[in-house]
């Protein structure tokens, strides 16, 4: 189950976009236009190649779902099989996880959070606990949190808040979602080219 450890907003300064990695993004803020290191200024301005921008983009969209290369490389792999848009597909697949599900259903803040939750086994799909983070959902399945999880003090601020609002996809009620349909592109937020990424593994 591997999984990226490092500093989170060293990632999200190198690419320069917020990737919702950490709950608080005010120190983020301020330096979310500086690459790290120590010449980070003087390198920020340097051109970079179709190669390296597509590189970067398939890089973000890991980070942002927190998971590995070659588990990336899986999704678009069975994306590509797929007679729809590659692209969409792959996105598809990744907001299938059930970590992000757990995600998008406001339960967490983050999707480490949210995969963290999972592994521990303090989620069920349809009444049965399951600790696999990268299980895929399907229309139909109910997503609830066990009694132990509910009773985290951030989940249940979370939970009690009214404001926080989940997914179109997914239909949410107190502790539980149903998965009402499919995600399709429109439903995801974050700002992914997933063409970017499409010509970069059909190099």
């Amino acid at each position: 189950m591997a999984r990226y450890t490092g500093p989170k907003n060293k990632k999200a300064r190198r690419l320069g976009v917020d990737l919702g990695l950490k709950t608080t993004g005010a120190k983020l803020e301020r330096r979310i236009g500086t690459p790290p290191g120590a010449h980070g200024r003087k390198g920020g301005n340097r051109k970079v190649s179709d190669y390296g921008v597509q590189l970067a983009e398939k890089q973000k969209a890991k980070i942002i779902y927190g998971i590995l290369e070659r588990q990336f490389k899986k999704y678009y792999t069975e994306a590509a099989r797929n007679p729809l848009s590659t692209g969409d597909v792959m996105l598809q697949l990744l907001e299938r996880r059930l970590d992000n599900c757990v995600y998008r259903l406001g339960f967490v803040p983050t999707r480490a959070a949210a995969r963290q939750i999972v592994s521990h086994g303090n989620v069920q799909v349809n009444g049965k606990k399951l600790n696999i983070p990268s299980y895929k959902v399907r229309v139909g399945d109910v997503i609830s949190l066990t009694d132990t999880a509910a009773n985290i003090p951030y989940i249940k601020s979370l939970i009690a808040d009214k404001e926080k609002l989940s997914a179109a996809w997914l239909d949410k009620k107190a502790i539980a979602g149903k998965v009402s349909r499919l995600p399709s592109r429109s439903d995801i937020t974050e700002a992914i080219n997933e063409q970017l990424i499409v010509e970069f593994y059909s190099r």
